[in-house]
């Protein structure tokens, strides 16, 4: 099991960052009845499922599925992500959560359309079918913030995935970790519990890398990536780098 920074060795180079007015590279496609997200080499072997923060397709994540769909070139990557809130995502503008009336909607949310049963079943459906439609072969998974929750439930025995990786994830629990199968990489903010982190890792039983981003918010390499802040520009692209390092290895 590893905590150190490992500087990526894929054969990539991320592409330079947009600050402003990004024009996704995919395009649109239906799955499981989900308007779906797709990028990336339509022959390539290998796929990336993304499941997206509360906000949905927001510019900087379909950003960030382009950055891992086309960066590495000795391990092209088909890149889906689903809009599983089908059209109704958060509102950005609830978080922070900082009055009750943010809180509320968010707690509302949360039970209505975010709630973890609703979206589980769905993604080794997602997958079954993009695997027979598009020929992926083998399968990973990134998930930010309430993504990055799904994520580790869905990396248990029996999962589709090879790799998984967590991205400023939300509702971090030990509990969790020792179910999990597969190679897991998390990635957190300095906005998510370090105790947590830490007993959640101590408690996988899988090859592991635990990468801290300690001066960037919750969601920065997603919806909440102010790409117009060089620092956070900077710490956006190295994330996307060890996700590629971590695919490169693992898949």
């Amino acid at each position: 099991m590893s905590t150190e920074s490992s500087q990526s060795k894929a054969c990539c180079t991320v592409p330079a960052i947009v600050s402003k007015g990004y024009e996704p590279k995919g395009e649109y496609i239906t799955v499981d009845g989900m308007k779906t997200y797709a990028t990336g080499p339509k022959t390539a072997k290998q796929g990336i499922l993304i499941i997206y923060d509360i906000f949905g397709f927001f510019p900087q994540t379909l950003q960030g599925a382009d950055i891992l769909a086309h960066s590495d070139k000795e391990n092209p990557y088909q890149v889906f992500m689903p809009d599983f809130f089908e059209g109704e995502p958060a509102d950005i503008s609830w978080y922070p959560p900082d009055n009750e009336e943010k809180g509320k909607l968010l707690g509302q949310f949360f039970q209505t359309k975010a709630a973890p049963p609703k979206t589980l079943p769905r993604v080794p459906k997602v997958v079954k079918e993009l695997g027979e439609s598009k020929g992926v072969e083998k399968w990973g998974v990134v998930g930010y913030c309430w993504g990055g929750k799904i994520v580790n439930l869905s990396s248990k025995e029996g999962t589709p995935f090879k790799a998984a990786a967590a991205v400023h994830p939300a509702m971090v629990a030990g509990d969790d970790a020792p179910g999990i199968t597969i190679p897991f990489a998390m990635l957190p903010s300095k906005d998510e519990n370090k105790e947590d982190v830490e007993k959640w890792q101590k408690g996988l039983k899988v090859p592991n890398v635990v990468e801290w981003f300690p001066d960037q918010v919750h969601g920065f390499m997603a919806a909440r990536s102010d790409l117009e802040n060089p620092k956070v520009k900077s710490e956006y692209e190295r994330g996307y780098k060890l996700l590629l390092d971590f695919f490169h290895k693992h898949l």
